[in-house]
């Protein structure tokens, strides 16, 4: 099967790193170090290879190395199915992210249709006891795993949406105001709710087809107050029927902004969110392992995962069970942790990346070819 990984990523003046660079293969990646040091730093560098803002949800401003904040650049060579891509991503001064693919211009989106970035992180350790938003874009980052211009549509719908907002809240009554709003909101409403359900019914079915330590999670798309209109017609209906609702309310109450994620551990019937700690945490692991595996066959090869403090909750045996579903899987996984022995069951399947921190800048050492 063709890979995907990055066989090469510098950093320049990002966060803790003045200047980093790695030479890299396919193998997952250990990264270990004390807390502080930079580890979770090159992990973002590497999500903002994909569509969006990155696991920290960051502005472009922030992600810059103090006190300098002269601008930041994170370059990385992509072995991509067949293909070599050089990526880079800067941002000069403050000023909003800038793409490069193959040394031309590009948007954030184009770098969906070469590159497929999944992640886990310890701020979703919460999602399932915590609000619907976070659910939500949980479930649009699996879904844009799949399909890239889901990202387009819900850029779209909030678009229309805020300026029917807009039009609420000043108390704005004549309906030829609303009609091309609503016309978008509907069309791009319907192709999010679509996407959504088709990404949870390849995740579903690669959690069946696959033998796994890892307990499997049905999962539903609920909405928060009553149904989600099937159709963009339907949907078009439902906002103009609502429009009096709205204006009280002095926002839309019914879309795909309304949607909830829905998840119980299948071989114990009980919601996800009364789970223990660490079936909370195993059921997110099962989650992007078989969106992972799922995307192996829909895009061609696994993608490349990011795997913030996953041993975090998860005892010996669970954890050498990751490592070798990972190899198996062939992916090229960055995962990081405060010791080397939380990497021991991995051996020289993986590559060993020693972080520290000097006068708040971190240094690399690699401890394997």
């Amino acid at each position: 099967m063709p890979g995907l990984h990055l066989s090469e990523l510098t950093l320049s003046h990002f966060r803790s790193h003045k200047s980093a660079r790695l030479a890299l293969d396919a193998r997952p990646v250990a990264i270990f170090g004390p807390n502080g040091a930079g580890k979770t730093n090159l992990i973002e560098a590497v999500s903002l290879l994909s569509p969006g803002r990155g696991l920290r949800r960051a502005a472009a401003q922030d992600m810059a190395r103090r006190p300098e904040a002269l601008g930041w650049k994170v370059t990385a060579i992509l072995q991509s199915l067949h293909q070599v891509h050089e990526v880079a991503i800067w941002s000069e001064e403050g000023g909003a992210r800038q793409v490069r693919i193959d040394d031309k211009s590009a948007t954030q989106l184009a770098l969906g249709r070469i590159i497929r970035v999944l992640w886990l992180i310890p701020a979703m350790d919460r999602l399932w006891i915590e609000g619907a938003e976070g659910r939500r874009r949980f479930l649009d980052r699996l879904t844009m795993s799949f399909l890239p211009g889901h990202a387009e549509a819900t850029l779209t719908f909030e678009k229309a949406m805020r300026e029917r907002n807009r039009l609420l809240k000043d108390q704005v009554r004549d309906a030829h105001w609303y009609l091309a709003l609503e016309r978008q909101m509907a069309e791009s409403g319907a192709e999010i709710h679509a996407n959504r359900q088709q990404a949870l019914a390849l995740i579903m079915g690669a959690q069946m087809q696959a033998e796994t330590a890892f307990p499997a999670a049905d999962l539903e798309l609920t909405q928060t107050e009553g149904a989600m209109p099937e159709g963009a017609d339907d949907l078009r209906e439902a906002l103009a029927e609502s429009r009096f609702r709205d204006l009280v309310a002095g926002r839309t109450l019914i879309g795909p902004h309304r949607a909830d994620l829905y998840g119980v551990y299948a071989a114990k019937g009980v919601p996800a969110a009364d789970c223990s700690t660490g079936e909370q945490k195993a059921l997110l692991v099962s989650l992007i392992l078989a969106n992972a595996r799922a995307l192996a066959r829909d895009f061609g090869a696994p993608p490349i995962l990011l795997l913030d403090e996953v041993a975090a909750h998860l005892d010996a045996t669970r954890r050498a069970a990751l490592y070798d579903e990972i190899c198996a899987l062939g992916a090229q996984a960055w995962m990081t942790g405060t010791g080397p022995e939380l990497f021991s069951e991995l051996g020289a399947r993986a590559q060993h990346i020693h972080v520290t921190e000097n006068d708040g800048t971190s240094r690399i050492e690699h401890l394997t070819p």
